[in-house]
């Protein structure tokens, strides 16, 4: 076969098919008498072979390896491949996200699109400075996407840009509330942890209904997050976690305070008096929890939380006894009052300063 009829047969051009014989890879099986280069079936069939090595990926000289080195193995030079073929994947899928949230933004011109960059580059800046900036910028107008500033926010270290990137969100309305839910179902509790702290900042009825399910989260701080943030908003769910808080004194205070406004219904003051006196009478509570369960008791209206107070009054440790005792005197079923300051661990009880809690 003439090389005409071989590049029509192996789709491979003429051009290419000389380029291939100067670089040793191929050689014609001979020659015409009048000097045309003459093909035989190997030599189709080498074409193919050089044809299908270069479609995975290698160059020239590495398919000659392949082709004429006994002694080549492919096991290594495939995984070189794999990692390159990786490599060029997130390349071209970070410049895919780059250019959608650019196209997200709709700007107006190119002056826009410069902004948006200069802006998307510096929520990645390796300077804290620079990323609350950024982020700062975007919570007052700036054309970040919100895209760009869930995924900022998630992985953030940094409280104070942290801190920045949820205001921003937040100024952003429910536009991240999707975004953040695929966060909530992250493998890695630290990025759970960040979007349920930016869900509560967002006081709509879907980020509501998502810190809901993270009650349930195997994660504490997480839980811990989304029950103060419901509490705050009136969720009932939210009760047996935060008596947990303040049982094991995290964010008790906190959590004391969301069960009190929870405790302004009336349909849910008598359920949390319930929850907060069935957990003292567990025998494994010690001294410092019944003090801070005591505490709260006397933030929540009615008769339960008044015998809860009244049993206190008993308690073993001193502590706990006098300031039972201090705040049932002052518990108002329709407007109680959390003693001042009480909480601190004195030497002796022997009056209600002596065991004030510190806010």
């Amino acid at each position: 076969m003439l090389i005409g009829e071989v590049a029509r047969r192996s789709g491979v051009s003429a051009r290419m098919l000389r380029h291939y014989e100067s670089l040793g890879l191929l050689r014609p099986t001979g020659r015409t008498g009048a000097g045309y280069r003459e093909y035989g079936d190997e030599d189709v069939r080498r074409i193919f072979h050089i044809e299908s090595l270069r479609s995975l990926g290698l160059g020239l000289r590495d398919v000659a390896r392949a082709l004429d080195d006994p002694g080549f193995t492919p096991s290594g030079l495939i995984d070189g491949l794999v990692r390159q073929v990786r490599e060029r994947i997130a390349a071209e899928t970070r410049l895919l996200t780059r250019l959608e949230r650019i196209g997200a933004a709709e700007p107006a011109g190119w002056e826009e699109v410069l902004q948006v960059v200069a802006l998307l580059q510096a929520l990645r800046s390796p300077s804290a400075g620079e990323r609350q900036r950024a982020a700062l910028s975007a919570a007052e107008g700036g054309a970040a996407p919100v895209e760009a500033l869930v995924e900022a926010a998630l992985g953030e270290t940094d409280p104070n840009v942290a801190g920045a990137l949820r205001w921003a969100l937040a100024r952003a309305g429910g536009a991240g509330v999707g975004l953040l839910a695929q966060g909530l179902r992250s493998p890695g509790a630290e990025v759970r942890r960040r979007a349920a702290q930016a869900l509560a900042e967002i006081p709509l009825p879907g980020s509501t209904a998502l810190l809901e399910g993270a009650l349930a989260d195997g994660d504490a701080a997480v839980r811990r997050c989304a029950a103060l943030a419901l509490g705050v908003r009136g969720v009932a769910a939210a009760v047996p976690e935060l008596t947990g808080m303040v049982v094991d004194g995290a964010s008790d205070v906190d959590a004391a305070d969301a069960l009190a406004a929870l405790a302004a219904d009336p349909a849910l003051a008598d359920r949390i008096a319930t929850g907060l006196r069935e957990r003292l009478g567990r025998g494994a509570v010690g001294a410092s929890a019944r003090l801070r369960l005591v505490q709260a008791l006397a933030d929540v209206p009615g008769s339960t939380a008044s015998g809860a107070l009244a049993d206190l009054t008993r308690d073993g440790d001193r502590v706990v006894a006098r300031t039972a005792a201090y705040l049932l005197e002052r518990h108002d079923l329709t407007a109680p009052r959390r003693a001042p300051g009480a909480g601190q661990r004195g030497g002796e009880a022997g009056a209600p300063s002596s065991a004030t809690r510190s806010r």
